[in-house]
C-alpha cells in the first residue's frame, strides 16, 4: 500500500512539472502555430533568474530574510521570461508566421545562442539553488511514506498557475479575444481585434509561464545552460497528446504521460519505460489524431 501511494504521488509530481512546462507552449503553439524550439531556453531564463535573486538576497539582505527569496523569485522569473518572450516575438517570430519550418530553425538557433550566453555569464558547470528552510522536510503519512514539501509546493504552484490561466482565457476580455483569434483569425480581424497585439501578448504570457517552470525546477536539482532541453520533447508530447490549444487537454496529456512514465519505469527500467510510453502515444494518435480534446469548429458541406 505504501509503495502504491508513493508511486501515485511520484506520477502526479512528474505530471505537475510537465504540465507547468507545457502550459505556455500549448497556448503559444495552439494560437500561432509556431514551433518554438527556444521554449527550453525560456525555462533556463527562469531558473537562472531564481539563482540571481538567491544571490542578491544572500549578498545584500540579512540572513533572516533569505528564506523569503523564493517568494520573490517566482514573479521575477515570470517577468524576465515574459520580457524576453515579448522581445523575441516582436523582433523575430512576427516575421515567420505561416512558415513553420523557418520558425523552427530560427528559434532553434536562438536557443543555441541563449545556451552559449548562459555559459559565458554563469559558467558551463551546473549551479545550485538552495531551497528555503520552510521547504525542507516532508509530510509523513506513515513509517515509509514521506511526501517532500518541495514536490507539494510545486504541485500547489501548478494549481495556482492553471487557475490563473483558466481565469485569463475563459473569464477575461483579453482571453476572449485570444480564443477568437485561435478559432478564426481572419474573422476576428474583421471584427476589429488586433491579432498582432494578441499574438504578442499570448507569446509573452506563454514565455512567462515557462520562466515560472524554470524557477520551480530549481527546487528539484542543480541548473545549467541545457536544463530546458531535458524537458522540451516531453512538453511537445504533452501538447500533441492533449490537443493543441486546449487547457483541459494539456492537463490530461500531462497526467497521462507523467503517470504512465512512473508506472512503466517502476515495472521495467527508465529507458524501456520511456520507449513504451512513446509507442503508446504514437498508437493513440493513430486512433485519435486531434488528441484528447479537439477544438470545436463548423464546416460547411457544399
Amino acid at each position: 500500500m505504501d509503495v502504491t501511494i508513493l508511486q501515485l504521488f511520484n506520477g502526479i509530481s512528474v505530471s505537475s512539472i510537465l504540465l507547468l512546462i507545457a502550459l505556455g507552449l500549448s497556448v503559444t503553439f495552439g494560437l500561432m502555430k509556431v514551433i518554438n524550439m527556444a521554449h527550453g531556453e525560456l525555462i533556463m531564463i527562469g531558473a537562472y533568474t531564481a539563482y540571481v535573486v538567491q544571490n542578491l538576497f544572500a549578498d545584500y539582505l540579512p540572513a533572516s530574510a533569505f528564506g523569503w527569496y523564493f517568494a520573490l523569485a517566482i514573479p521575477a522569473s515570470f517577468l524576465a521570461a515574459f520580457v524576453f518572450g515579448l522581445a523575441l516575438e516582436t523582433g523575430l517570430i512576427r516575421f515567420l508566421y505561416g512558415r513553420p519550418l523557418d520558425s523552427l530553425l530560427a528559434t532553434w538557433g536562438v536557443g543555441l545562442m541563449l545556451q552559449q550566453l548562459a555559459r559565458s555569464v554563469f559558467g558551463a558547470p551546473n549551479v545550485g539553488v538552495k531551497s528555503p528552510a520552510w521547504l525542507d522536510g516532508g509530510l509523513h503519512l506513515g513509517a515509509d511514506v514521506v511526501l517532500p514539501y518541495k514536490r507539494l509546493f510545486i504541485l500547489g504552484l501548478v494549481i495556482v498557475c492553471l487557475l490563473a490561466m483558466y481565469l485569463y482565457i475563459y473569464r477575461s476580455p483579453a482571453g476572449r479575444r485570444m480564443r477568437a483569434v485561435m478559432q478564426n483569425r481572419e474573422m476576428a480581424a474583421c471584427l476589429g481585434i488586433s491579432t498582432r497585439r494578441v499574438d504578442a501578448a499570448t507569446f509573452a504570457i506563454g514565455s512567462g509561464i515557462a520562466g515560472v517552470a524554470g524557477c520551480a525546477l530549481t527546487l528539484i536539482g542543480p541548473i545549467g545552460p541545457s536544463i530546458g532541453t531535458y524537458y522540451i520533447v516531453d512538453a511537445f508530447m504533452v501538447v500533441v497528446l492533449g490537443g493543441v490549444g486546449k487547457l483541459a487537454g494539456t492537463v490530461l496529456g500531462a497526467l497521462g504521460i507523467g503517470l504512465s512514465n512512473t508506472l512503466f519505469e517502476y515495472w521495467t527500467t527508465a529507458s524501456l519505460g520511456k520507449v513504451i510510453v512513446f509507442l503508446g502515444i504514437v498508437a493513440f494518435l493513430q486512433w485519435r489524431p486531434s488528441g484528447f480534446v479537439a477544438l470545436r469548429s463548423r464546416s460547411l458541406d457544399n
